[in-house]
């Protein structure tokens, strides 16, 4: 191994569940600014929420197993400050009218440079402000649903004003719960990387959110220790394990805490909360995502000591040996399995009067309907 591809090797910092939360800049795209933090952490990442490579602002990094809350991160709601530029002049009151008409569901079709199909889709402004307006420059701020296209909402505000518009700069400020007051740039956290290899890990672990930040409007269960490690491998929880519960229904998503409130997994309602009381037996939860490593807390539970009867191993019938052929036969070729000649088979039967290298008589040919 040389000293060039040694150094290209990410050396491992940071080995735990983590969310961090990037300042995306413009220029690379999101899958990029994710290879850099895993290579300068050494560790699993991943990315949710994609940004276009000239779209900056808040980028959320998996960071370890935490790569299992994608499917949860990417439904976050979203909220962008936009810079349009108006192909006309239009007064001030009339793009105000037109931003409250935009507000609330509309269709939407991803733009032809995407990387999703594009199916017409119902997505919701939930609001959208104007801030400034100068000449034919609109900067106006939007909450609105995951994977709205900002770029074909320019484009639809500017035909509905009849002057036509486009976005010509974007900024993503939240993703959910996450906003601008908890960004971190790159060299932030390269810096960061640097120290912790010194010894240093204060700045790195300050940047780096646990797992549960993502879930802060999940119902909360908390069980109780004995529990945990059955959970850990995908035991269903039962109302006995349960401490203390909210509210919730039947085949909600629910976060799942120990009592000193360390995640432990997502799971899925069985029955509504209304149905059992903590410390009754029943089914209650099944995990789906699991993020405490199992044997983290003792286990609680035994098995069976039931014992069971060996199976009996079914000794295997020799199979018959191939029949050789007649001697009469040798010379002959085996019928074949494959269609020849307009759909017969390439060798035809013999007949009782044929003899080999003899034509058959004219009564005994098929006819051919050519």
């Amino acid at each position: 191994m040389t000293g060039n591809t040694a150094q290209r090797e990410p050396v491992p910092v940071w080995s735990h569940a983590g969310i961090l939360v990037i300042d995306k800049p413009r220029g690379p795209s999101s899958h990029e600014v994710a290879a850099w933090v895993g290579r300068m952490l050494g560790c699993q990442v991943g990315h949710s929420g994609t940004l276009d490579p000239q779209v900056s602002g808040v980028l959320l990094v998996m960071l370890g197993n935490a790569v299992r809350l994608a499917p949860l991160l990417l439904q976050h709601d979203k909220e962008y400050v936009c810079l349009m530029r108006l192909h006309g002049t239009v007064d001030r009151a009339r793009i105000d009218q037109m931003a409250a008409e935009f507000t609330g569901r509309l269709y939407q079709r991803p733009p032809r440079k995407s990387a999703v199909r594009r199916n017409l889709r119902i997505r919701e402004i939930r609001k959208m402000e104007i801030l400034t307006v100068e000449d034919r420059l609109v900067l106006f701020r939007v909450e609105c649903d995951a994977g709205t296209y900002i770029r074909s909402l320019c484009h639809h505000i500017g035909l509905a004003l009849g002057v036509g518009a486009h976005m010509q700069e974007l900024r993503r400020t939240r993703s959910g719960t996450f906003g601008e007051e908890s960004v971190h740039t790159l060299h932030d956290v390269q810096d960061a990387a640097i120290a912790a290899r010194d010894g240093d890990r204060t700045a790195l672990a300050a940047m780096i959110l646990p797992v549960d930040a993502a879930v802060p409007d999940l119902p909360i269960v908390v069980v109780r220790d004995s529990s945990i490690d059955a959970l850990c491998h995908g035991a269903v929880l039962a109302g006995v394990g349960i401490i203390s519960c909210m509210e919730f229904g039947k085949d909600q998503t629910v976060a799942v805490l120990s009592e000193k409130k360390e995640f432990i997994c997502l799971g899925q309602a069985l029955v509504p909360s209304g149905s059992f009381r903590p410390g009754e037996t029943g089914l209650v939860i099944a995990p789906t995502t699991v993020f405490m490593s199992p044997g983290t807390y003792p286990r609680g539970w035994t098995k069976s000591k039931k014992e069971f009867p060996e199976k009996k191993k079914q000794e295997r019938k020799p199979t018959p040996a191939v029949q050789k052929r007649p001697q009469k036969f040798a010379g002959m070729p085996r019928p074949t399995s494959g269609k020849r000649n307009g759909g017969h088979d390439s060798v035809q039967p013999a007949h009782p009067d044929r003899r080999p290298g003899k034509k058959p008589d004219r009564q005994f040919r098929k006819k051919r309907y050519h």
